[in-house]
Order: C-alpha cells, then sequence, then structure tokens
C-alpha cells in the first residue's frame, strides 16, 4: 500500500509558501506610503487654499488687469471690439476735466462729514457698553441692525425722511421755528443728508469692532488709574483711547477707503437721475461719475481710467496708514 500524500495547513496570516512575494515588494509599497504621506503633508494645504486664489483671480486680478488694458484705450459701448490704442490720453484728460475734479471733492467732503462723527460716536457707544449694562447682548445685536439692513431700503426711508415738502426733517425744523431746507437740490445739504446715511448703517459695525478691542485691554490698567483717583472719563482718555490706537487706526482707513468707494447711497438719494450727484452734480461721487461715464455717456475707456484713479487713491490711503502704524508701533 502506498501512504496518501499529507498536506499541511497554514496557520491564520502565516504567507502561503507556494505565493512567495519577490525581494524587495514589501520596501516598495513601504517606499510608495511614504511618498505619498510626504506629499499629502506638503500639497494639502495647496489644495485646500486653491479655490480662494482661484475666485481671486477670476474675480480680482483679472477685472484689474482687464480695467487697466481697457483704460489704455478708446472703448465705446456703443461700438465694440473697435479698441483703438490712446496710450495715457484717458488719464491726461482727467486731469482737465471739472467733473473729475468736482467727484473728487465731493468724495473727501462726504468722507470727513460720514468718518469723523461715526467713529467718535462708535468709540462713544462702545465705551458705555464695555461696562454692564442690562440686557448687553440686546444693544449689541440692536448696534448691527444698521449694517444688516439693505443699503436700498435704508436709503430710500432717508429720502423720505429728508423730503422737502413733507419729510420729517423739516418737519422738525419747523417747530423748532427753521426755514425748511431743499435737501436734494442744496449743495451741502445734499453732503450732509448722504453723510447722514453712512454714518447710521456703519456706526453699530464699528462701535463693536472698538467694543471688541475695549474686551481685550487689561483690567488691571483700569483698576491702577483707579486706585489713582482717575474718574470714568480720565480713564478713557488716558488708558482706554492709547491701548485702542491700532484699532481706531484700521477703522479711519477702512472707512477711507469705503468713503472712496461710495455709490449706492448717493446714486438712490438722487432719485431718477442720481448718477449725476443731483442737478449741478453737487454730491456725485468718484463713484457716480465711473458709473456715468462707463453706462450712461458709453466711454468705458474714461470710465476704466477714472477705476484705476480710484484705486491709486485706495493706495495712497493705504501707505499712509501703514506708515502710521509703524509710527505708532515705534512710539509704543
Amino acid at each position: 500500500m502506498t501512504a496518501a500524500p499529507t498536506t499541511t495547513a497554514c496557520p491564520p496570516g502565516a504567507a502561503d509558501p507556494g505565493r512567495r512575494e519577490r525581494p524587495g515588494a514589501e520596501d516598495r509599497r513601504a517606499a510608495r506610503r511614504s511618498r505619498r504621506y510626504r506629499w499629502d503633508v506638503r500639497y494639502s494645504p495647496y489644495a485646500f487654499v486653491a479655490p480662494f486664489f482661484l475666485f481671486f483671480a477670476a474675480f480680482g486680478i483679472f477685472p484689474l488687469l482687464w480695467t487697466g488694458w481697457a483704460s489704455l484705450h478708446r472703448m465705446e459701448l456703443t461700438e465694440p471690439g473697435r479698441e483703438r490704442w490712446t496710450g495715457l490720453h484717458n488719464y491726461v484728460r482727467l486731469l482737465d476735466d471739472a467733473f473729475f475734479w468736482n467727484a473728487l471733492g465731493n468724495t473727501a467732503v462726504i468722507g470727513v462729514l460720514s468718518t469723523v462723527p461715526q467713529l467718535l460716536t462708535a468709540l462713544g457707544l462702545a465705551h458705555l457698553l464695555h461696562h454692564r449694562l442690562r440686557a448687553a447682548v440686546f444693544w449689541r445685536v440692536a448696534l448691527l441692525a444698521p449694517y444688516a439692513t439693505s443699503t436700498a431700503a435704508a436709503t430710500l426711508v432717508f429720502v423720505l425722511l429728508y423730503g422737502r415738502d413733507y419729510g420729517m426733517v423739516n418737519w422738525a425744523l419747523g417747530l423748532a421755528g427753521l426755514a425748511p431746507v431743499d435737501w436734494q437740490n442744496g449743495t451741502w445739504a445734499a453732503r450732509v443728508a448722504v453723510s447722514s446715511i453712512v454714518v447710521w448703517r456703519w456706526t453699530g459695525y464699528n462701535a463693536l469692532i472698538y467694543l471688541a478691542a475695549m474686551q481685550a485691554v487689561p483690567d488691571e490698567l483700569y483698576e491702577s488709574a483707579a486706585l489713582d483717583g482717575a474718574s470714568r472719563l480720565r480713564q478713557f482718555r488716558h488708558v482706554t483711547v492709547p491701548a485702542l490706537r491700532p484699532t481706531i487706526l484700521f477703522t479711519v482707513v477702512v472707512s477711507t477707503i469705503g468713503a472712496t468707494q461710495l455709490f449706492g447711497e448717493p446714486l438712490l438719494f438722487g432719485g431718477a437721475g442720481g448718477q449725476k450727484g443731483g442737478a449741478s452734480h453737487q454730491f456725485q461721487t468718484l463713484g457716480l461719475y465711473l458709473y456715468e461715464q462707463g453706462w450712461y455717456d458709453f466711454h468705458l475707456g474714461r470710465a476704466a481710467a477714472v477705476a484705476w484713479a480710484m484705486f491709486l487713491i485706495l493706495l495712497v490711503v493705504a501707505g499712509a496708514g501703514g506708515l502710521v502704524a509703524r509710527r505708532l508701533r515705534g512710539d509704543g
């Protein structure tokens, strides 16, 4: 008799001797895993931030470059596809354009009339909210209500308030024995009216920024000032304001940039001919002037030159803010 062949079962997890792997296969797999891990650590952050840069390139850099290219050409919306190189002619023309300088002056005046009261009021409100108040959360949310309101809705309400014949502002002036004001057709009256819309919308937003900065000021500084006999007003002047200088500078720069780009409020306040900024362009801002040149007069090249002029102004403002911030850090 011949003995039957016996088979030896492999224990679980053991390698099948009949399926031997080639030498170095495990090392190659380990090398591939290590390489994928290094790639993941090195390139994953770029993949996560790539959407931002793609959108910024599509909606930021490309429009900026295309506008710069358009500002060097004669481009008319009535003649699409017939651009003509003019070099710096559109920029030279701005220097001789009285309407451009009028818009620049109006922008500066409205910016001052809106920024200074806005930030001073916001600083005072933040100081009040910094101390313990009943329903503090309610008051903080209420400050954001104007900011959350639509620009169109807020401006239309202010148009009714500043109505010449039936507006509540003129009604209040009448109770005080003052003559009614033609807010939309007066030069300074229109500027004040437009500035008041900006002040109403942005004061609460800046107040919350100041409040957040105040809460970062160490309480020991206030306690030391109180032990020295300083009143709350003196604490505000000598402790709070110096600690908030970087934040105040930030809000000044941001508010100045916003004032330079002011568009919606004066456009809607002016009514049917809002792009002119009043019958005599008395409150036409740079944004309205750009809009009028491009979409009413159809001079797209001139509008692009105005846009780049605004961009250069914003660069000057940002540069001045950076110099002041560096000086403040040096003094600190």
